[in-house]
């Protein structure tokens, strides 16, 4: 019966990643050598990304131009300007810092493989997902840091210098880069070795959420986070899902698209990736502050997976029926 309500035992994993760093944190002086390990993971996460995503699908990312252009626009432009909208409501209730933490979340790029998987159970185009999950992460290893600068920089004292600019090009761009170039020889060894790099995936994600979760508890950032205002960043977030899921089908239904084409925006564009989302914090914010941003986009992520089940299955099941 819980299997039903959590349907990926990553949702279990993140949670507990959470409830370990709040009783065994960072410390302090630990900080800078937590946060060096870290990074070392986010380059072989990136890594294995450029290894694992064939470099067919990069290309036809690259050149598909309709329905990729919808699920981008969707992602990077509708997304964060109805995240702008629930974050300015929400500041009136949260801490600045979570009310951000929103913001940030829907700039973020699509998941890969919770959309792909849902859009096939939901009976939508399966092709398009992929490549648009993979062109959608693509463009947010640049894309989410400008809309941040744009939409976030100012308020939150955050400037993206050149410094920053170096940090994403060298722990984002240049491990996939070397991930594909060295694909030719290694790509074959990867898809055998597929459910053990999966664990690698989620393990350096595991560990940046536990870092900056973990340093924002020994720093004190986290004491602005009562009870109440946990509840309310859960209400926040569950609202904002049911908007993006509600906007990205009537969206699709205004263009006009295929029934099987609007599941695959439904996804793409509603979902948020934690995969990009931990380590962009973690480059982006200082230890102080990762922790607090990163948690919107956390319970995003949760109630995504949570939500998208019921949601695929209803989906497929009224096929015939008439949008």
């Amino acid at each position: 019966m819980l299997r039903k309500f959590l349907p990926d035992q990553f949702v279990l994993l993140l949670f507990g990643t959470l409830v370990l760093a709040w009783l065994l944190p960072v410390p302090l002086n630990a900080v800078p050598l937590a946060q060096s390990i870290s990074f070392a993971g986010i380059f072989f996460l990136f890594f294995l990304h450029g290894l694992r995503l064939p470099r067919h699908e990069v290309a036809r990312a690259m050149m598909g131009w309709q329905l990729q252009g919808i699920m981008l626009a969707f992602t990077f432009i509708l997304m964060p300007l109805l995240g702008l909208g629930v974050s300015t409501i929400a500041a009136q209730f949260l801490p600045a810092a979570l009310a951000s933490g929103l913001l940030y979340a829907a700039i973020l790029p699509s998941t890969v493989q919770s959309a792909v998987s849902y859009a096939t159970l939901g009976k939508g185009n399966i092709a398009a997902s992929v490549i648009g999950s993979a062109l959608s992460n693509l463009s947010g290893i640049f894309a989410t840091p400008l809309l941040f600068a744009l939409l976030l920089g100012s308020a939150s004292g955050v400037v993206i210098g050149s410094d920053i600019v170096i940090k994403i090009i060298t722990m984002l761009l240049l491990p996939f880069v070397l991930g594909q170039a060295v694909q030719s020889w290694l790509g074959q060894w990867a898809a055998r070795q597929k459910k053990l790099l999966t664990i690698c995936d989620r393990g350096v994600i595991l560990l940046a959420v536990y870092v900056a979760f973990g340093a924002a508890v020994s720093s004190g950032s986290l004491e602005v986070i009562s009870i109440a205002s946990l509840a309310l960043l859960v209400l926040f977030a569950a609202v904002f899902l049911g908007i993006a899921f509600a906007a990205a089908w009537f969206a699709g239904g205004i263009l006009d698209l295929p029934r099987s084409d609007r599941i695959s925006l439904l996804f793409t564009g509603a979902h948020k990736s934690i995969a990009i989302g931990a380590p962009m914090a973690a480059l982006l914010f200082s230890p102080k502050i990762a922790g607090l941003m990163i948690l919107p986009t956390i319970l995003y992520h949760q109630l995504q997976l949570i939500a998208s089940v019921p949601l695929a299955k209803r989906l497929a099941s009224t096929q015939g029926d008439s949008d």
